[in-house]
């Protein structure tokens, strides 16, 4: 019987060390982690996403686009471009909002990594990859800003998106 519970105690260690990994792969080990749907594309970097049975106006973390809808600014360049690529990437989808050290901002909105729940795509990570974004790390909000400056460095060397038009 000794023999047993050594085999048990190993396969629920093992469990836990696996589930442990995956919410470290999928980003959600330090944050509270929300599903909804996405109903409005607001810009590149704000969506609305129905979470139950509200919206809640969403502001990526780590990252900025260049503004098409800031009152009293002008459109800025490749702010068109930055709100399309956002579009195509979660309109109509659902998502995984994790949080950071600070749930909301000055105006209300939740800040959130967000990920494609489909298949996990990190959208920041991606906005900035491609050039659509430039990093914005507001401290304590930090945990991916590391990763998402090292993507803004490669954006800009080559040339990509916003770095290569504006």
């Amino acid at each position: 019987m000794p023999e047993l519970r050594t085999a048990l105690a190993i396969v629920i260690v093992v469990a836990l060390l696996a589930t442990a990994a995956a919410q470290l792969r999928r980003g959600d080990a330090d944050g509270d982690a929300l599903g909804g749907t996405v109903v409005r594309v607001v810009d590149g970097d704000t969506i609305g996403v129905r979470i139950g049975d509200r919206v809640e106006r969403v502001r990526y973390i780590g990252v900025d686009t260049p503004e098409s809808v800031k009152p009293g600014a002008s459109v800025q360049c490749f702010a068109e471009a930055a709100h399309e690529l956002n579009e195509r990437l979660v309109a109509r989808r659902r998502v995984r909002l994790v949080t950071d050290a600070e749930r909301r901002d000055r105006y209300g909105r939740l800040l959130a990594y967000v990920y494609r729940a489909g298949d996990g795509l990190f959208v920041n990570a991606e906005l900035v990859r491609r050039g659509y974004a430039q990093t914005l790390t507001i401290p304590p909000n930090v945990r991916y800003a590391a990763r998402l400056s090292t993507l803004a460095r490669r954006a800009r060397a080559a040339g990509a998106g916003l770095w290569g038009a504006c």
